[in-house]
């Protein structure tokens, strides 16, 4: 059993690694049966269906699945044992997408994006690109992981990076049990080194941030008050500062959807998530305003889309045939899924959104 949490489901052969299946969970039972109302009757209730994206604001790319660490929430399933990854000639297509972009924000993601191998060579041509918010989503833990990663927060801060890090709560047992043994040492670790160059310092451009979420089959707290509690435990234990945090509710995918299922919390967390449909949030929503790109160039209206394989409803369905215009008139796609981010304050990459 033990070895079994230490790979991804790719790797285990399980069911839930394929897209179709988790379809297939998420648009069965409490909602076929009529039980709970889908996604688009819910937004349709409110007049905003269907979704449509409105000005492209974050163009956000995944790097590859490969990652140091095998996380129990993970959407993405990432792990060491996944070999996806961008190869250079799929980056060349992004860099001139984002050379031409309209996008304000570059938004860097994986698995753990720094273990692609022509990852720094990848910062350094985008950051000429001139993009406003560059940011690379970073597990902390790669920093302290191999001595080739340890200059890390140097290379960042060379190219202006925006950090955007990982971290589950300001406790040892939070953290660990989330992310595995060794995750919360080597985090505040990477914190610290991030901090002594300048990141998250109060008056710094170098912007450090942290993403917090959920352990269990519950929607985080309010944003503003748990970015309180973490700024105060952090600085009073070890000293560390930080910019803002995001906090963000686990979608009923991938490891997450297989946590409840094992757990036989799916049905109560998909209660939870319905009763705290916010009609406020779907206007904000980050697919209105975020082209996703998968590590072999495809496109999808949201991170969480790429991972069910739901690709762009629009004629520009690759990388390389990018064309702003053409797939800003397209509907977004939608599933239950979609419930996570309209629940509560929403959430998105970016944190709470209402």
């Amino acid at each position: 059993m033990t070895k079994l949490k230490t790979q991804s489901l790719h790797k285990r052969h399980s069911e839930l690694a394929q897209p179709n299946r988790q379809l297939e969970i998420l648009s069965n039972g409490i909602f076929r049966d009529g039980e709970l109302p889908t996604f688009a009757e819910k937004i349709d209730e409110t007049g905003q269906f269907p979704l449509r994206p409105g000005k492209l604001e974050i163009l956000q790319i995944n790097v590859g699945y490969m990652c140091n660490q095998v996380c129990e929430h993970c959407h993405v399933d990432a792990g060491p044992d996944r070999k996806e990854i961008m190869t250079w000639d799929t980056m060349e297509q992004c860099l001139e997408v984002i050379k031409n972009t309209g996008a304000h924000t570059l938004d860097l993601t994986g698995g753990a994006p720094e273990m692609n191998p022509n990852f720094r060579r990848f910062v350094e041509e985008a950051s000429k690109a001139g993009i406003r918010d560059f940011i690379v989503r970073s597990n902390l833990t790669i920093i302290r992981a191999n001595k080739k990663y340890h200059d890390l927060p140097e290379f960042f801060k060379k190219h202006n990076v925006h950090v955007v890090s990982s971290m589950p709560h300001w406790t040892k047992g939070k953290t660990d049990k989330q992310r595995g043994d060794g995750v919360f040492d080597a985090s505040i670790q990477a914190l610290k080194d991030l901090n002594e160059i300048g990141y998250g310092m109060p008056d710094s451009n170098l912007r450090l941030d942290l993403v917090y979420n959920p352990s269990g089959a519950f929607l985080p707290g309010d944003q503003a008050s748990m970015e309180k509690d973490f700024k105060k435990a952090l600085l009073e234990e070890f000293g560390i500062q930080f910019h803002k945090l995001f906090t963000i509710t686990n979608l009923p995918i991938s490891r997450f959807l297989d946590y409840l299922i094992a757990s036989e919390n799916y049905e109560d967390y998909m209660y939870q998530l319905v009763d705290a449909f916010n009609p406020a949030a779907v206007a904000k929503v980050m697919c209105t305003n975020t082209i996703s790109v998968s590590w072999d160039g495809w496109l999808y209206d949201c991170d969480f889309n790429q991972m069910l394989d739901l690709k762009v409803a629009s004629k520009v369905k690759h990388i390389k045939d990018y064309n702003e215009d053409l797939l800003n008139d397209r509907k977004i796609i939608i599933s239950q899924h979609c419930y996570g981010c309209t629940a509560g304050a929403g959430s998105s990459c970016q944190g709470s959104v209402a």
